[in-house]
């Protein structure tokens, strides 16, 4: 599946299901993208990786699915090594107002859209591909702008109106901390937060996703309309399965 496909299928309303690769371990991410998912989510906030580890994933994951980054910040340096490594889209952290969100489309798309600089890497087939690649990616990129504060919530409705989203999606854990309520991501107030921002996504016409830490939670998402959702991660999939396989085997031997 392309990456004009999952954006496609975003801006047609269908739910799209991806998981978070947080490991720096090429194997680890070749086998997540086996799985099915209709993207994978590499990490490059929270993890100890460099830009040359997070392109060593999306070599292993092949093309076999999007391949979408999540950047450590906001800034302009963040957006031009995450996509020179070839990703299809990226996740833009902490877009707390309008300014942040016009700030993240003007580094992510190149000109006229945008103000993106140009490099010869693998993005564009370290130059073999090049005007295919510069032609094209402002159509086929999709910008992930994370809804994550409490601020973000009160400035959504102005958010939402920045042309170039291809999408927004919450954070839920951070949400609550913004509210004083870290982890209580069921919280009425935090999932009143959560609300408002799905009634300004719809309003808009703009796909929203959201975080899941597990399928009950990522289906009920699912049924309240939230399109682009991010299932749990690696290192929680490994965790699982070989604590509940182990589990299994102990309490059958018993």
């Amino acid at each position: 599946m392309s990456q004009s496909s999952l954006k496609e299928r975003l801006q047609r309303g269908e739910p799209v299901i991806g998981s978070i690769v947080s490991a720096n371990a090429p194997d680890s991410a070749e086998v997540m993208a086996l799985v099915g998912f209709d993207y994978l989510w590499i990490e490059g906030e929270h993890s100890p990786m460099g830009f040359g580890d997070i392109q060593t994933l999306i070599q292993a994951i092949g093309g076999r699915c999007p391949a979408i980054v999540r950047i450590p910040e906001n800034a302009d340096v963040w957006f031009k090594k995450a996509l020179d490594t070839g990703c299809d889209g990226l996740v833009v952290p902490q877009v707390n107002s309008a300014d942040d969100a016009r700030r993240a489309v003007a580094s992510a798309f190149y000109p006229p859209m945008g103000t993106r600089s140009v490099g010869i890497t693998r993005a564009q087939g370290y130059g073999t591909a090049f005007n295919d690649y510069v032609e094209t990616i402002n159509d086929r990129l999709l910008l992930v702008l994370q809804i994550e504060h409490v601020r973000g919530v009160e400035n959504v409705d102005e958010i939402v109106n920045v042309p170039g989203i291809g999408a927004l999606l919450v954070g839920p854990f951070d949400l609550s901390g913004s509210l004083g309520l870290l982890g209580q991501t069921t919280h009425p107030e935090v999932e009143a937060r959560i609300e408002t921002v799905r009634i300004a996504c719809e309003k808009a016409d703009i796909p929203l996703g959201i975080f899941a830490v597990d399928a009950p939670t990522a289906k009920r998402y699912i049924e309240r309309g939230f399109r682009l959702i991010c299932l749990a991660a690696d290192t929680t999939f490994m965790y699982r399965g070989a604590s509940e396989a182990l589990a299994e085997v102990r309490g059958g031997g018993q």
